[in-house]
């Protein structure tokens, strides 16, 4: 079957380290074309920053304006990598293309709900790129969950602090609707709550800023998710600080009534990926694979294996670091492929990412307001 044609929109920090790695050496992704709004320079000494597609890849087609790029029909798939990603995601479906789009998968729930409706109508795949799902952590954490190692969980707290990030420095003191670390960093950790818990019945949020200006923009915050029904004993806490002096970050602290595991450490794939921007992944399983040093504890009175670290009848309560599941970010564009070709589902359901910016919007009434919210 011949390769899927794709087209990336933007060529800076995001497609060049979190994208092409993981496009690069699937024969069934072709990097067909770029939408990328310098000119080409005349002298490789020329290029500066991220550099230029063109340079990077002669074969493929440059654009430098959007009617261009959406009116090539070769193009099958879009990767949208820039900021502005509404405008984008819309024309690219209206073209009659497959998207991939960078989170937050937009500013308000309002269009994403609007665009998950146009991707209905026009019959394409759409998707976010939540790839922190393939991280080694998550993945390990979601197989404990499934396992039943926890049992009926009680209490889960998901972490992604980050000490003084430079990229903060620039953010001003009026917010709108996009900006700050919940639409940052807390892409990830809320669509974390969201795949292994589902909705809330509510939310309450405190929102901080850490950076030393005071702002509307949070740098710093904590969302309290609280379940009803089945779930009704479940609190589930989410948190990102700027101010964190820690050799290895606190990620995942979960407990439940038959067990209990606590990660530190993140997943080795992004800053191998940084260190050599748009290059593949030589070997896909070294990639994403933990030190043990930062292997999780896992406390649990499931029957529990730990020579095999299969679920034994035989055994009894097991304490000890778990092997963490190797990370595979690579993972994410082989469900693409299968999606498009009809061969099963995204794994990043839109509706998914929908949600987590509406616990976001309703985050920021909840600290406006001071009270809880309920998820609608």
């Amino acid at each position: 079957m011949a390769p899927i044609k794709l087209g990336i929109i933007g060529y800076g920090f995001s497609a060049k380290c979190f994208h092409l790695p993981f496009i690069l050496g699937n024969p069934d992704l072709q990097v067909y074309a770029f939408l990328q709004r310098a000119a080409a320079p005349d002298e490789v000494s020329e290029v500066k920053g991220w550099g230029h597609c063109i340079i990077d890849y002669p074969d493929a087609k440059h654009y430098r304006t959007a009617d261009e790029f959406f009116a090539d029909h070769e193009i099958e798939l879009v990767i949208v990598c820039t900021h502005n990603h509404e405008e984008f995601v819309e024309r690219a479906l209206t073209a009659g293309k497959h998207v991939v789009v960078e989170k937050p998968f937009t500013n308000t729930s309002a269009a994403a709900e609007k665009l998950i409706a146009l991707a209905k109508e026009k019959g394409k795949v759409l998707t976010v790129f939540q790839n922190r799902r393939w991280d080694s952590d998550f993945r390990t954490l979601r197989h404990l969950y499934e396992e039943g190692a926890f049992g009926r969980v009680t209490e889960a707290e998901i972490h992604y602090d980050i000490p003084s990030p430079g990229w903060i420095a620039g953010w001003g003191k009026d917010y709108s609707p996009g900006q700050g670390m919940m639409f940052g960093l807390g892409s990830h950790t809320i669509d974390q709550a969201l795949v292994l818990f589902g909705r809330p019945s509510s939310v309450i949020a405190f929102l901080r800023s850490n950076r030393g200006m005071e702002s509307d923009i949070d740098d710093t915050f904590t969302i309290i998710l609280q379940y009803s029904g089945e779930q009704k004993s479940l609190l589930v806490t989410i948190k990102t600080t700027v101010v964190t002096h820690m050799k290895d970050q606190l990620k995942y602290f979960v407990r439940g009534t038959k067990g209990t595991f606590v990660k530190y450490g993140d997943d080795p794939q992004e800053r191998k990926t940084m260190a050599a921007p748009g290059q593949a992944f030589s070997t896909e399983e070294a990639a994403g694979m933990e030190d043990e040093s930062t292997w999780g504890t896992l406390t649990t009175t499931t029957q529990f294996d730990s020579k095999s670290q299969q679920y034994d009848n035989s055994c009894e309560k097991y304490v000890g670091r778990f092997p963490s599941i190797p990370g595979y970010y690579r993972g994410y564009y082989q469900n693409v492929v299968a999606s498009i070709r009809g061969e099963g589902k995204p794994h990043v359901d839109p509706t998914t990412a929908r949600d987590g910016i509406r616990v976001i919007e309703l985050a920021r009434e909840s600290y406006a307001r001071g009270v809880t919210v309920p998820f609608a």
